[in-house]
């Protein structure tokens, strides 16, 4: 963006919709490889009832992007896994044995 002329000071974004934390079962060895990467990446990791560790992808997005010099982030709150009726998931879909998950869009744009 910035070789088309965008300023990080004036480049806003959004995050979401995207699979919640709640929703968002891991294992052990995909939080270890972030923690690996980034000690500070364990803050992105909860532990439900039976142990697993559940990770905050949407947060970490929000993270990175500040990291990266982007000032107006804002979290959406939307948990696609959690609302059938409005999103589509393939996460839910496998885990209910459906056919098929539909599909979702993202967008980058200009103006």
């Amino acid at each position: 963006m910035e070789r088309l002329g965008a300023t990080r000071g004036r480049i806003s974004a959004a995050v979401g919709p995207c699979i919640g934390q709640q929703s968002y079962e891991v294992d052990e060895a995909f939080r270890d490889r972030f923690i690996e990467a980034d000690p500070y990446n364990e803050r992105f990791f909860t532990r439900e009832a039976a142990g697993r560790p559940h990770f905050g992808l949407e947060a970490y997005v929000v993270s990175r992007l500040i990291g990266a010099g982007i000032d107006e982030v804002e979290a959406l709150h939307l948990d696609t896994y959690a609302d059938p009726d409005r999103f589509y998931s393939y996460r839910r879909a496998t885990h209910r044995g459906e056919a098929d998950y539909g599909r979702q869009l993202s967008a980058i744009a200009l103006a």
